[in-house]
């Protein structure tokens, strides 16, 4: 038991991920707001709609166009179509406190049900230099703040965000893979032990199904996000040769009879393997454009994205299919090493 403490953790860690990952609702959101651009001096019904809201007339709902933090426009009046659609009655002034010809504005939707919603550059206003002076100021204050256990909603993530719980951890083990795969082919290259050749095996098999795996996430994560399950970002181009690269080390493996020899230039091979899996994956996508976040100027997930629910989430789903895939390695290289020993007594018998 006290051997396979660890196992047990892995399974638990990851049911845990699945079902609070999978079953924990988002934050509320803003989908749409039209129309999406406005001239000064009009008088617009902003049609909004919404993600997970529960708009009720009976509730107070504020409106804002937010310009910075001390500027701020609030609607004149809100009328609730349903609980995930509003209409917000602006009257835009002529003179708005921006001096470039057209500016975006965040709008801010405060329900004292939901909390409070806001939808970065939703709106942009061209100005009327020609009328000054008919700008009023309003205060965004006292917001209420949502109180139930959410996951952040973000506009071009929505519900996929939540394969960040998956894709990332699987690229996370996989290194974690591949790098105890290095280890111990450079523990038979000094050692001779084929012990050692048969865990550097199971280590990169393992690896290579989470690397497919975060492969096959990250396709679907793209055709949600990107609209094509293959845009040959960078990022995916450099991942799946990284992959390919692995994948002939057990072509490299298979194609000598003599087991030894072949162990020892598999084991090169995976030393090499690894040394160019860095550039490929942490050093080329950073010097060029990328969709993906984290490379090529594109920022990583921040305070916005991965919030402190999803952290309590995120972090548990890296420990957990480390674990497993350390679980699965050990079984793949064990029956290797029996079904080795099985061959070699059926030939002496």
């Amino acid at each position: 038991m006290k051997l396979a403490w660890w196992k047990i953790l892995s399974i638990i860690i990851i049911l845990y991920v699945i079902f609070v990952g999978l079953l924990v609702p988002l934050k509320q959101g803003i989908t749409a707001v039209t129309p999406s651009s406005l001239a000064a001096g009009s008088s617009v019904n902003l049609k909004i709609i919404g993600y997970n809201t529960k708009f009720n007339p009976s509730h107070k709902i504020r409106v804002w166009l937010k310009l910075d933090d001390d500027h701020a426009l609030e609607c004149n009046k809100v009328v609730v179509v349903n609980e995930t659609e509003l209409n917000a009655l602006f009257s835009i002034p002529h003179d708005l406190p921006f001096d470039s010809k057209v500016k975006d504005f965040t709008l801010v939707v405060d329900n004292a049900l939901d909390g409070t919603t806001v939808l970065p550059n939703a709106i942009y206003i061209t100005k009327n230099d020609s009328i000054k002076g008919d700008y009023v100021n309003a205060k965004i204050e006292n917001l209420t703040k949502a109180t139930e256990f959410t996951f952040p909603f973000r506009n071009i993530l929505a519900e996929t965000i939540r394969n960040t719980y998956f894709h990332v951890p699987l690229w996370f083990a996989m290194f974690a893979l591949f790098f105890t795969a290095l280890i111990n082919s450079v523990k038979f290259l000094r050692t001779n032990d084929l012990t050692y050749d048969f865990k550097a095996a199971g280590f990169t098999y393992i690896g290579l199904i989470f690397g497919f795996l975060g492969l096959i996430t990250g396709a679907i994560w793209a055709k949600h996000t990107w609209g094509a399950y293959w845009s040959w970002d960078v990022k995916q181009n450099m991942a799946a040769i990284s992959v390919l690269i692995y994948l002939a080390y057990f072509v490299l493996k298979n194609s000598f009879e003599d087991r030894e020899k072949g162990a020892r230039l598999s084991g090169v091979y995976n030393i090499f393997a690894f040394m160019a899996m860095i550039p490929l994956l942490f050093v080329i996508p950073r010097m060029t454009d990328s969709l993906h976040p984290g490379n090529g100027g594109n920022p990583a997930i921040g305070s916005q994205d991965l919030d402190n629910t999803m952290r309590m989430v995120f972090y548990p789903a890296i420990i957990g299919f480390i674990l497993f895939g350390f679980w699965l390695a050990q079984l793949k290289y064990r029956y290797e090493i029996l079904n080795a020993k099985v061959i070699e007594d059926s030939n002496e018998g």
